[in-house]
């Protein structure tokens, strides 16, 4: 990083101040490092339990920032524990009560809390990352007990791609008179370094045409899957045609799961196959290609899925298989989120925009 952006310019001052923060920055755009700086700084090495906590949605995610926040704290003799699902809970419940610096999900977190193996009675700093992922996983009920059994006086950071609706409740609920500070900034400074391209293919010619994208000059590729078994039959498929690939998603054991993401950070394996859930919270600078070989559901997963490429001013490019059958949906969402060029440069026509209808109940229609 040449710079700081924006976010962490913004945030890190007021937060080593010890303000509180309500942050609305985009996944990648930096802001771990706008809340691990300040938790570093105002940290005291003295104190016998944790005394700053950091919620993330997810065990992935958890991992990275712990990782963040060991690399920073390393010199001032500060110790990180990541707490999360799947792993040996003993065995985290001891390093979470000898850490100063504890990055947990809400379920494993509350877990250890009301089995008496963990106390938060010391925390004075407590941040929500990406806290409108936690909201639509279903952990506010959760995040809401564990937030009463931390003191009142405390400093409180918020970081989420949105700051209203229910992730506003929450802020307002959670926070003392916040700075409020938004960035729309993509970590690559400039949205057109991620190309956005659509394939024409037919079901027989899936496989083969996503070989062919593997086979081109690039770095790390993510390729999304819609199931879990789906997953590992495209990896194994792949290896039969000596692309080495291995798959991600949610039926694997915590321990496969992390020599997956290891392999795949490091580049002995170039491909993942992964499932929406498995890859939330994955962020790597070297992924170059994300390849949906199943179209996202919405809009949203395609923004989430693509902005896995194009990180820290990197150039990345986002390639969207389509079946016939698909080309009216996914046309669609082409179309609202401004890659309608694309699409039809890959021969295929638009459908016309339906109107979507959400509930607050039901889920949102798809596309």
């Amino acid at each position: 990083m040449q710079s700081p952006f924006t976010i962490q310019e913004l945030v890190i001052p007021e937060a080593i101040a010890g303000g509180d923060v309500l942050a609305k920055a985009p996944t990648g755009s930096g802001k771990t490092i706008a809340f691990a700086v300040p938790l570093v700084e105002r940290t005291d090495p003295k104190a016998q339990t944790p005394s700053a906590l950091v919620l993330v949605p997810t065990r992935e995610l958890a991992s990275q920032v712990a990782g963040e926040c060991a690399a920073l704290s390393a010199s001032m003799g500060l110790r990180v524990a990541a707490v999360y699902g799947g792993a040996p809970l003993r065995a985290q419940a001891k390093r979470a009560a000898g850490a100063h610096i504890l990055i947990a999900t809400p379920g494993r977190l509350q877990d250890l809390v009301e089995r008496k193996l963990l106390s938060l009675s010391n925390i004075r700093t407590l941040v929500l990352d990406e806290a409108d992922r936690m909201l639509d996983m279903g952990f506010k009920p959760q995040v809401e007990r564990i937030v009463r059994r931390l003191p009142v006086q405390r400093q409180t950071m918020l970081f989420s791609a949105t700051l209203d609706g229910e992730v506003g409740e929450l802020a307002r609920s959670f926070t003392k008179n916040p700075s409020r500070f938004e960035t729309e900034e993509k970590p690559d400074r400039n949205e057109a370094e991620v190309s956005h391209r659509f394939e024409s293919v037919s079901a027989e010619g899936k496989v083969e045409r996503l070989i062919q994208e593997l086979e081109a000059e690039r770095g790390l590729a993510l390729v999304f899957v819609r199931t879990k078994r789906g997953a590992d039959r495209l990896a194994k498929r792949l290896a039969r045609h000596d692309v080495a690939a291995i798959a991600l998603h949610g039926d694997m054991t915590q321990s496969a799961r992390e020599r997956a993401l290891e392999r795949f950070r490091s580049g002995k394996i170039k491909t993942l196959v992964a499932t929406d859930v498995a890859a939330r919270g994955l962020d790597l600078v070297d992924i170059t290609h994300v390849i949906n070989f199943d179209p996202p559901e919405d809009d949203k997963g395609y923004v989430h899925r693509v902005g896995r490429t194009g990180r820290a001013g990197r150039t990345g490019s986002g390639v969207t298989f389509v079946t016939p059958e698909q080309q009216g949906d996914v046309s669609r969402v082409a179309a609202r989120l401004g890659h309608r060029e694309q699409f039809e440069n890959a021969g295929m026509r638009s459908a016309p925009l339906k109107r979507v209808y959400t509930s607050r109940r039901g889920r949102r229609s798809k596309w």
